[in-house]
């Protein structure tokens, strides 16, 4: 079964910027093996297992980002003064100020304040209008603005 996923537009450029650098480390990684490969011993070889990991780990990274790309559904900017994903927000939680971006579960990096829609704040905000108050956690939460 296909899962959609969803994207912003950023998202999907930096997934496909991602996957150009992987594609272009594949040279470098091959010519490591064949290297390491002329020194001998495959089985006593650490330069030669670290560079098949590495090449694992990088094909595995390129397959993971292909599938994402190919069922990909890029989300629309969200006109509505309600909450959704792609929508940002600013809150006040107890007191701190919070700048989030809505998005879909393979592009959320909380570092960065982009949130799932299906993490629990996430889903808190979802459908919510700017100057609402409600409780998260047993925090006071004010939504400050939706962009």
């Amino acid at each position: 079964m296909k899962k959609t996923v969803n994207l912003t537009a950023a998202g999907k450029a930096e997934l496909e910027q991602e996957l150009s650098e992987l594609i272009s480390q594949r040279p470098a990684i091959a010519e490591r093996i064949a290297t390491a490969r002329a020194f001998g011993d495959l089985s006593e070889n650490q330069e030669y297992t670290d560079a098949r990991a590495e090449q694992k780990n990088v094909e595995n990274r390129i397959i993971e980002i292909e599938e994402i790309l190919k069922n990909a559904t890029i989300i629309k900017a969200n006109k509505s003064d309600k909450i959704g994903v792609g929508s940002n927000v600013i809150i006040d939680m107890g007191g701190k100020e919070f700048t989030y971006s809505i998005v879909g579960p393979v592009e959320a990096n909380p570092l960065e304040g982009k949130i799932s829609n299906e993490s629990p704040i996430g889903k808190a905000l979802l459908g919510r209008k700017a100057s609402e108050e409600f409780d998260f956690n047993g925090k006071k939460v004010k939504i400050k603005s939706v962009a």
